[in-house]
């Protein structure tokens, strides 16, 4: 049986006191608009054969600037090298191969011809869970890659603009409580999450809807302790803490803190591993000298929420660390004609504003860790794309920048739409995609080990070879997924995209899962 309860609150939201930081406003709060309890999943019809799905477009946020926030990029010629571009891997521990690989949720089965397939998902103790836009789920047996089941989110819920698929999914597994995470966007300024109760993602799930004031363009969610993290591209960039106690028992009461006025997209932590971590969330994000001023460096935030007295919640800036000099976007601000692709004059989007998902967290001992990436211009092929990776570290009271990377191996190949995880003994993964003019776009990934040289990763290995291009959008990607198992710590788990023949929009999803074999020992 289903169960409904409707939450109107006399005002959306309530603007407490704001915290002591110089970088966002706020606290701003409010309580959940609408619950219920799921069917089973289980007990759902599958997705409709026949889709036609329009997703949302990624807003630019400084479109009203002259230029459309072309300033400080590199619109003409080619930038200076990259510093840290790891030119080969000729000599390279090798990467490990694959433990498991099989085909996930395709086009037009999704959404019926849109693009970008905002390829995610997150594995748990027995299955594997993807979601792609708009926003079908499949459930994948994770030891033989066998489909259980496939269904559409919106169909959890029975009512309201969450029963609806609009897209930017997410799919997380809190390995802390043993529970599922989805969530996408709902029109015109919602976000909708459900929780399972249980950790069977077949099962039934808490859901919420939540007004957060603005379209929540590119909405990112992360595990925390204390709170579910959330990032979105509004107004200004914000930072968002979701009551996790109250959403994992059910309770309709379930509160939202939400900050703004950062000036770049930020990106939620997730907790990798069953180990919580200290109240206070982390956020990350990026930011260039010519673009934004001062020095190109990575900003460490923190979110520390207070669900009974909203107005002492805090969002402060932990550190910023200087970085090795890079190229803030590939293409120029906001430019999704970027990339190339065999046999095709169309381009595709870098997606090098923003940080990728995800900053991945882990406990190891008393050791805290934290991993991420985002793209970056100054690679050696045509146009330059390179996946630039970091590791951050505190063993005690403070965070330092342990080291750095880009990813660019000298063969004339673009990476980007990178994606990066840690696992139990501080091995670390990153996926990308591949293309250029002379390459159909692949899926890619590399590891390194602890001992490994620093900033440099393993010999790259090819999840999936892509055997055509994306022949008419020039939205691609928009995300992928490198998660860790929770049992055991150490299988990693990567999903992209690709194309098996030349298409308009018929894409294709991949999983694939690999072990660097020093975790087992």
């Amino acid at each position: 049986m289903t169960h409904r309860c409707w939450l109107w609150p006399l005002a959306i939201f309530s603007t407490a006191i704001a915290a002591s930081s110089a970088f966002a406003s706020g606290p701003i709060s409010t309580k959940a608009l609408q619950f219920e309890i799921s069917r089973p999943v289980r007990d759902l019809p599958p997705p409709s054969g026949s889709r036609n799905v329009k997703v949302p477009l990624r807003v630019n946020p400084l479109a009203s600037e002259l230029g459309h926030g072309q300033r400080g990029t590199w619109t003409r010629g080619r930038p200076p090298a990259d510093p840290l571009l790891q030119q080969a891997s000729n000599g390279a521990k090798p990467t490990p191969p694959l433990d498991l690989r099989f085909k996930g949720i395709g086009n037009p089965f999704a959404c019926g011809g849109c693009s970008p397939p905002d390829t995610n998902g997150d594995v748990g103790l027995n299955e594997y869970v993807q979601i792609v836009n708009a926003s079908p789920i499949g459930v994948f047996n994770k030891a033989d890659g066998k489909q259980l089941k496939i269904f559409d989110l919106g169909s959890l819920w029975t009512t309201g603009p969450c029963a609806q698929d609009v897209g930017d999914p997410v799919a997380v597994f809190d390995a802390m409580a043993q529970r599922w995470l989805f969530t996408q966007l709902a029109s015109p300024h919602h976000v909708c999450i459900a929780v399972s109760q249980t950790s069977d993602p077949l099962g039934a799930y808490y859901l919420y809807l939540f007004d957060v004031g603005d379209f929540p363009d590119y909405f990112k969610l992360g595990v925390w302790s204390d709170a579910y993290l959330g990032a979105a591209n509004q107004t200004t960039y914000t930072a968002m803490a979701f009551d996790r106690a109250k959403m994992l028992v059910g309770d309709p009461n379930a509160g939202l803190i939400k900050f703004d006025g950062e000036t770049n997209l930020l990106m939620p932590a997730s907790v990798t591993g069953p180990l919580q971590p200290a109240p206070g969330g982390y956020f990350f994000t990026f930011k260039d000298d010519a673009f934004h001023g001062g020095k190109d460096r990575i900003e460490l935030f923190r979110l520390t929420p207070n669900f009974r007295h909203t107005n002492k919640s805090k969002f402060e800036l932990v550190k910023a660390f200087k970085t090795a000099p890079f190229t803030y976007t590939v293409c120029g601000f906001f430019n999704f004609d970027c990339i190339p692709q065999k046999g095709t004059s169309v381009l595709v989007d870098a997606v090098s504003e923003w940080p990728m998902q995800h900053l991945a967290y882990r406990l190891i001992g008393s050791r805290e860790e934290l991993v991420g990436n985002f793209t970056v211009g100054g690679g050696s092929a045509d146009p330059g794309a390179a996946v630039r990776w970091f590791e951050l570290r505190n063993t005690g009271n403070k965070w330092k920048l342990i080291q750095e990377g880009t990813q660019d191996l000298a063969d004339g190949l673009n990476r980007f739409m990178g994606s990066i995880s840690i696992d139990q003994a501080g091995d670390i993964a990153l996926g990308y995609s591949a293309s250029s003019a002379n390459d159909y776009p692949s899926i890619r990934y590399a590891t390194r080990t602890p001992t490994d040289p620093p900033g440099t990763l393993g010999a790259e290995n090819v999840l999936k070879k892509g055997k055509g291009s994306q022949i008419e959008s020039d939205r691609w990607g928009d995300y992928s997924g490198m998660v860790v198992d929770p049992v055991g710590g150490c299988q990693f788990w990567y999903t992209n995209e690709f194309y098996p023949e030349d298409s308009g929009s018929d894409w294709q999803t991949e999983i694939g899962a690999f072990t660097v074999p020093e975790c087992s020992q």
